[in-house]
């Protein structure tokens, strides 16, 4: 929503700024398959399309004034925000990639990792992975720490690189938008008035919800996924012959510590200031505080944690730090990072555009004066909304954070305040149903999409049928668990 609000006039133009915007989404998928348009250049052409013809829109209704008062500014709003939020996130991690796919470390992780599980389940492998790392760790940041790891097992097992691919983004993409202390849904949850005490009972369903989530997203990278190609696959080599050259490898605690070390200090980050109760005066009780809060904070910090892990990555892992690793293998790995940040950031612009419209009051409008819809109907009805948000606006966090607001005041109404003993089971489920729309879908407008599509060496069409699709199906079938839930408790 804009921060000034828009006018009861302008709140009826919703239906033509979505068609316009469903427009704008076509525009980039036709322009990037079809005239082979850089997506760069295709997001920030449907930006502006989207963004003068709103105004346009706005002209010829008679509206006062610009709907869109500053495009610009909303255009490099989006776009910094995104760059700020993970610019250095990817670099980092793409440096991380770069140093273990030449030095072999990737390849001894590929090694570890399948002596326990087994050369018959790299799907499998990473499908848990991903739906473990991203409980702490923002979906994005994930992948890119995982991609070397995801390409090594495709070598390894000699499965299909966009299987694991999907695999690997589901499993994340489950546990990030229904399991906190991941951001998106803590803060739902704290907007639907789920206090402290309650948080933990979030943690518990989400983890119960996201388990199926993630099993739909592997169950669609086994199956649909499979039949797509990329432009990361290796056929020419054997996993044998691609390892030995690089010699003698490096020990599996030198392999692993560029992604674990991060990890666990994002973990540590996000445990350190996750709220166990209230003191006299109202205030949050953080789970740590005074030194142990500031250290925890700053080391789990998105940033500062991969910073870590390059280092680990360069005085552990590189045998000679001269100019060839320290300057031409770094510039080789913020060439790879350049690209991916400019479309993101693409992406982000069109999302910060479409937060400029009144598309959120538009869909809040439909429901505010509808009470019909009450308890397990009332979970769709937050589940659509997030939907809406989602596929419009790119940002799931955005979406889960949006949506919320909209549903807090509106709970009692639709019977989602009821109480299981002192668990509060109808904001439960409604912070699941949010977080299963804001699944869907992962498209042009989602930075992750791109991350994704990137990292895997994914064509736009293959991204939208085996990443979008899967996103799409995650999401039902995570609506469709929270409703059955709902059938006993609401």
């Amino acid at each position: 929503m804009s921060p000034e609000g828009f006018s009861q006039d302008i709140i009826q133009l919703g239906p033509i700024i979505l068609a316009l915007l469903l427009f704008c989404i076509i525009f980039i998928v036709y322009a990037t398959a079809k005239w082979k348009l850089h997506p760069f250049l295709s997001i920030i052409a449907a930006t502006y399309i989207l963004a003068l013809g709103t105004n346009f829109i706005g002209i010829l209704s008679g509206v006062e004034g610009p709907i869109i008062k500053d495009i610009g500014g909303a255009i490099n709003g989006g776009f910094g925000g995104i760059v700020t939020s993970i610019g250095l996130v990817i670099i980092f991690g793409t440096i991380i990639g770069k140093v273990l796919e030449k030095t072999g470390a990737a390849v001894k992780m590929a090694e570890v990792v399948l002596r326990l599980l087994g050369d018959r389940h790299p799907a499998i492998a990473m499908t848990i992975i991903g739906w473990i790392v991203s409980i702490p760790v923002f979906c994005d940041s994930g992948y890119v720490i995982l991609s070397s790891l995801k390409k090594s097992l495709a070598k390894r097992s000699g499965v299909n690189v966009v299987t694991l691919s999907i695999a690997l983004s589901t499993g994340l993409y489950a546990t990030h938008t229904l399991v906190p202390p991941t951001p998106g849904p803590i803060a739902a949850a704290t907007n639907l008035g789920i206090g402290p005490d309650g948080l933990f009972w979030v943690i518990v369903i989400g983890i119960i919800v996201s388990i199926p989530v993630a099993l739909a997203g592997h169950v669609w990278a086994r199956i649909v996924a499979s039949k797509y190609t990329s432009t990361l696959e290796e056929a020419t080599q054997t996993f044998e012959e691609y390892k030995q050259q690089f010699g003698k490898l490096p020990s599996a605690w030198a392999a692993f510590g560029p992604i674990l070390v991060p990890i666990i200090l994002l973990a540590l980050g996000s445990f350190a200031n996750f709220p166990v109760g209230t003191d006299a005066e109202g205030n949050r009780i953080l789970l740590t505080s005074g030194f142990v809060n500031t250290l925890f904070t700053f080391l789990g910090a998105p940033v500062n944690a991969l910073f870590i892990g390059v280092l680990l990555a360069l005085f552990t892992l590189l045998p000679k730090r001269d100019e060839e690793n320290l300057t031409k293998l770094m510039g080789q790995g913020l060439l790879d990072a350049a690209i991916i940040i400019m479309i993101t950031g693409a992406g982000g612009a069109l999302g910060g555009v479409i937060r400029a419209t009144p598309i959120a009051d538009y869909v809040k409008s439909l429901i505010s004066d509808n009470a019909a819809f009450v308890g397990v109907g009332a979970l769709f009805v937050a589940f659509l909304i997030a939907a809406l948000l989602k596929t419009a606006q790119g940002s799931s966090t955005t979406a889960l954070v949006i949506t919320s607001t909209i549903m807090m005041p509106m709970l009692p109404s639709l019977g989602l305040d009821a109480m299981a003993g002192t668990v509060p089971i109808g904001q439960m489920l409604t912070v699941m149903a949010i977080g299963c729309g804001a699944m869907v879908v992962s498209h042009v407008n989602d930075s992750y999409f791109w991350v994704v599509s990137q990292f895997s060496g994914m064509s736009l069409k293959t991204a939208y049928r085996a990443q979008t699709m899967a996103t799409l199906v995650q999401g039902l079938v995570g609506i469709i668990v929270v409703a059955i839930i709902g059938v006993f408790f609401l």
